[in-house]
C-alpha cells in the first residue's frame, strides 16, 4: 500500500474509539444508494479503503479485510477494515479487525488458518487463524530513519470476530530497507514451511517459517526483472494447473508508479518455485489488467479444495487520482472477485487468465435480446452485456448519455482501443481522463462481456482471455447503447445486493 500524507502527531487505539465512537455513520435505507455507489461490488460502509488484505476462508464464510482510514475519505492512519460473505457478493460489514498501536499504522498483509496449529496460538481442535501484516511506524518515518516498517502478527479463536496481537511483535525485524511491506503467506506442503513474499523496495524477498513466528531469510527475485517505473507492492505466489495439467508458479506484484497505462498496475510472472527459489520461465513483462483500475489484487487462503479455485480480489482505483474521485461519503470499491486459471499458449508458454466469478449467474436477471442494428436503451447502470463480434472486423461498442457523455471499446487491426476521455466530469484529476491502447498479439475477439456498475466497467474478452478494468463518473447515466460489427448481444439487469 502507498503513503500519501502524514501526520505529525501519532494515534493510539483508545483516542481512535473515542474519535469514532460516536461518529459512525448508520445504516439507512438510503445507504449505498449514493451517487456513484456500486451496487454490486464491494465498498466500505463510509469512508476510505484501498488494498485488499488478509483474505481468507473458513467455516463457510469469506473474510476480507481492507486498508481503511475511518475518520477521512482520504489516505490516513491504516487500520484492517473487515467484512464477510457467503458468496463473495452479498457482504456483512463487521468492526473493524486491527487498529494502530504503538508500533505503527496497519498496512498490508495476508491471513492463513493454521490448521496444524504450528504456531501454538490455538489448538488442534481450535486452530488459530493467524494475520500477517506490515507495520507502518510515521514517527520514525518522519525522522528519516530506514527500519520503521516491520511485520506484525495477530490471531483470532472465534472465526475472526475479534483478534488479539502477539505480544512479541513485530516477528520480523527490519535490516534497515525504507520498504519493506506487504507479507503474503502461503503452507508449502513439500517442504514443510509457511513461505512468506515480501516487497522489498524494488524486488521480492522469500522467508519461510515452521510456525509463523520465527522467519529465516531465504532467497531475493526481480530486481533486474519486470517493470521498475515504482516501487513494487502487495506480492502473492501461489501455483495454478494449465488446461493440459501442467503445474506452474505463479507471482503477482503489483506497482506504482510505472503501470501501463500510467500510476498503479499489477504484474506477474510464471516460472517454478522450489521452496526457496522462484525460477521464472522468461524476462518478458505481463499484465494481469489491461485497465487504469485494478491493484494490489490478492487471493483467498484456505479455499477447500473441494472448490478448487483460486479467487482473486483487487482495489479497483490507481494512486493517480484515488484521493481525488467524485465520492462524497465512501471512496473507493473493490473489482469483481475472479477465478484466475493458467492458459499453455502454442509457443508452449503460460499465460494468467481471469474471469468473473460463477457466483455471478445467481444475480443476473433475464436475457434481454440486443438488437445490433436499431438504438438500445440500457436496463439499468447496473447491467451485464454480452457482444458476439463479427469474425475478422473492426468493430465498437459505445455507452453514452443525453450530455455527449460516452465510454468507447473498439477494436482497429491488432488493437483494443478503450476511450474514456468524455466519460466524465474529469475536473477533479488531470490523469483520469486517457484512452488506452491494448496488444491483442495473436488473440483473435469472439466476444465481449461488459459488468456496468454505476461508476465502473469490467470487459472480459472472450471470457478470460483479456481483462481491462476501468472507473467513470459520468454527470448523468449512460442509457444509450451505439454498436458496429456485433453480430449478436443481451442485456441482464444485476440485482442490487446491498439492502
Amino acid at each position: 500500500m502507498k503513503k500519501l500524507v502524514y501526520e505529525s502527531k501519532f494515534l493510539f487505539p483508545t483516542l481512535f474509539l473515542i474519535l469514532f465512537s460516536g461518529c459512525q455513520m448508520k445504516r439507512t435505507a438510503q445507504k449505498y444508494q449514493e451517487r456513484y455507489r456500486p451496487q454490486y461490488h464491494f465498498t466500505p460502509e463510509s469512508h476510505w479503503m484501498n488494498d485488499p488484505n488478509g483474505m481468507f476462508f473458513y467455516e463457510g464464510e469469506y473474510h476480507l479485510f481492507y486498508q481503511h482510514y475511518p475518520k477521512d475519505i482520504v489516505w490516513g492512519p491504516m487500520h484492517w477494515g473487515h467484512a464477510v460473505s457467503k458468496d463473495l457478493l452479498h457482504w456483512e460489514q463487521l468492526p473493524i479487525a486491527l487498529y494502530p498501536d504503538s508500533l505503527g499504522y496497519i498496512f498490508s498483509g495476508s491471513a492463513v488458518v493454521d490448521w496444524k496449529n504450528t504456531s501454538g496460538l490455538g489448538t488442534s481442535e481450535n486452530p488459530p487463524i493467524v494475520a500477517l501484516y506490515t507495520y507502518h511506524d510515521p514517527i520514525g518515518e518522519q525522522a528519516q530513519k530506514n527500519d520503521f516498517q516491520t511485520q506484525g502478527l495477530a490471531y483470532s479463536l472465534d472465526r475472526g470476530r475479534s483478534w488479539k496481537k502477539y505480544q512479541n511483535n513485530p516477528v520480523l525485524q527490519n535490516p534497515g530497507i525504507r520498504d519493506f511491506r506487504d507479507p503474503k503467506v502461503f503452507w508449502h506442503e513439500t517442504s514443510k514451511h509457511w513461505i512468506m513474499s515480501l516487497a522489498v523496495q524494488d524486488h521480492i524477498a522469500f522467508y519461510r517459517s515452521p510456525d509463523l513466528i520465527e522467519w529465516e531469510a531465504l532467497t531475493t527475485f526481480g530486481k533486474d526483472l519486470g517493470a521498475h517505473g515504482g516501487v513494487w507492492e502487495c506480492p502473492d505466489l501461489f501455483p495454478l494447473n494449465d488446461q493440459n495439467g501442467n503445474e506452474k508458479w505463479v507471482l503477482l506484484v503489483s506497482i506504482n508508479p510505472g503501470g501501463p497505462y500510467g500510476g498503479s498496475a499489477t504484474q506477474y510472472f510464471i516460472g517454478d518455485f522450489d521452496g526457496k527459489t522462484f525460477t521464472p520461465q522468461d524476462t518478458q513483462i505481463r499484465w494481469m489488467d489491461f485497465g487504469s483500475d485494478n491493484y494490489a489484487g490478492v487471493t483467498y487462503s484456505d479455499i477447500p479444495a473441494s472448490d478448487g479455485r483460486k479467487i482473486l480480489i483487487g482495489w479497483m482505483s490507481n494512486w493517480d487520482y484515488a484521493n481525488q474521485v467524485p465520492t462524497e461519503t465512501w471512496r473507493s470499491a473493490m473489482t469483481l472477485p475472479r477465478t484466475l486459471s493458467l492458459h499453455q499458449t502454442a509457443d508452449q508458454k503460460f499465460e494468467l487468465r481471469s474471469a468473473a466469478i460463477d457466483e455471478m449467474s445467481t444475480i443476473l436477471g433475464p436475457e434481454q435480446k440486443l438488437d445490433p442494428q436499431a438504438a438500445i436503451t440500457l436496463l439499468a447502470q447496473e447491467t451485464q452485456l454480452y457482444f458476439e463480434v463479427a469474425p475478422d472486423s473492426d468493430w465498437s461498442v459505445t455507452l453514452s448519455n443525453a450530455v455527449g457523455e460516452f465510454f468507447a471499446i473498439s477494436q482497429n487491426a491488432n488493437t483494443i482501443r478503450i476511450d474514456r476521455t468524455q466519460s466524465s466530469n474529469n475536473s477533479f484529476s488531470d490523469a483520469f481522463a486517457k484512452t488506452l491502447e491494448i496488444p491483442l498479439n495473436r488473440l483473435k475477439v469472439e466476444n465481449l462481456t461488459l459488468y456496468l456498475d454505476r461508476s465502473s466497467i469490467e470487459l472480459f474478452v472472450n471470457e478470460n482471455a483479456l481483462v481491462s478494468t476501468n472507473l467513470i463518473f459520468p454527470t448523468q447515466p449512460f442509457n444509450q447503447l451505439l454498436l458496429k460489427n456485433i453480430s449478436a448481444g443481451h442485456q441482464k439487469q444485476i440485482e442490487r445486493v446491498w439492502k
